[in-house]
């Protein structure tokens, strides 16, 4: 197949889209990068708060994948990304903490979103760049969806789209912290609240800087109106740490924050008269549940399958 008149057009500048875009630069081929965004990374936002970075959408990630290992050895050496903890405390109303341990999180001193920005200007002939706009139709030409299937699916029919979970993120910031837990827990059989991360322990500041993650129900109830949802959610933490009430707090919502399920391939395509369309994300995780690394990997698979389509 011979080299299209127009570049692919990858839309969606998280993990996904960007690994697409890296992968495809490596093999020779053009690509336009699009988010309506007005910064890199999608679900690994890390806005500034308060004067320092704080992840607000993915907590951390895992190493399972032997060639994203290969990515993080790198991040590690450089600076960029460091391993967390393996356990994790686990907090339910009436109960006393408990902890569990799992796989090792890694976390990033300048915030989630630094990997992405790495990945886009890493080895090669040049920095990545992302275009700021949000398209409302395909573009002629190869097109990469990376981002959710509910946001694809605005464009084009998303084979077999899974499903999404919604969710708040309320940030406080405190004057002291003292915590029942290290590092982070899990928040089990709670209406308001499923996961808190100690955002200080987490970047290795020692910031007093708590996130809180939402359970879907709640977020779904709240997401016209997410201000509305801070005083229960800091109502919430303080029921279950004993913390005092916060100096300041912030709130975000993620209208689809993580997949409920996943897809059975690392990526899809399919044939339209505008061009060929791949799928990409998160979601495209058939190897276990949706992770930092699955987008990953699942924007590579893409991005090397289109170049192969055009060798």
């Amino acid at each position: 197949m011979s080299p299209p008149s127009t570049p692919v057009t990858i839309v969606g500048a998280g993990m996904a889209g960007a690994a697409c875009a890296v992968a495809l630069r490596d093999g020779g081929v053009e690509c336009r990068l699009v988010d309506r965004g007005r910064a890199v990374g999608g679900r690994m936002a890390s806005p500034q708060l308060h004067g320092r970075r704080v992840d607000i959408g993915a907590g951390y990630f895992t190493v399972r994948d032997d060639g994203f290992a290969e990515l993080v050895e790198a991040w590690k050496v450089a600076g960029l990304a460091r391993p967390w903890t393996d356990t994790f405390g686990v907090l339910a109303p009436g109960a006393d903490a408990t902890t569990t341990t799992g796989p090792t999180r890694w976390a990033t001193p300048g915030g989630l979103r630094s990997l992405v920005r790495d990945v886009l200007g890493g080895a090669g002939p040049g920095e990545i760049t992302a275009e700021s706009t949000e398209l409302t139709a395909l573009p002629d030409g190869i097109v990469v969806l990376a981002m959710p299937d509910p946001q694809a699916s605005r464009l084009v029919d998303v084979p077999d789209p899974v499903n999404y979970d919604a969710a708040l993120t309320v940030v406080a910031g405190f004057e002291d912290m003292p915590l029942p837990f290290e590092n982070a827990a899990f928040v089990n059989a709670h209406p308001v609240i499923e996961f808190l991360a100690d955002d200080g322990a987490r970047r290795g500041d020692s910031a007093p800087v708590l996130v809180a993650h939402t359970t879907a129900d709640f977020a779904r109830a709240h997401l016209r109106d997410p201000e509305s949802a801070v005083a229960q959610t800091v109502a919430a933490v303080r029921s279950v740490t004993g913390l005092r009430a916060p100096s300041w707090t912030h709130v975000h919502r993620w209208t689809f924050a993580k997949p409920a399920q996943a897809h059975d391939s690392t990526f899809r395509s399919v044939d339209l008269a505008s061009g060929p369309v791949y799928f990409a994300g998160d979601q495209w995780s058939p190897s276990g549940p949706p992770r930092v690394e699955s987008a990953w990997r699942s924007g590579t698979d893409a991005g090397r399958a289109i170049c192969a389509r055009l060798s």
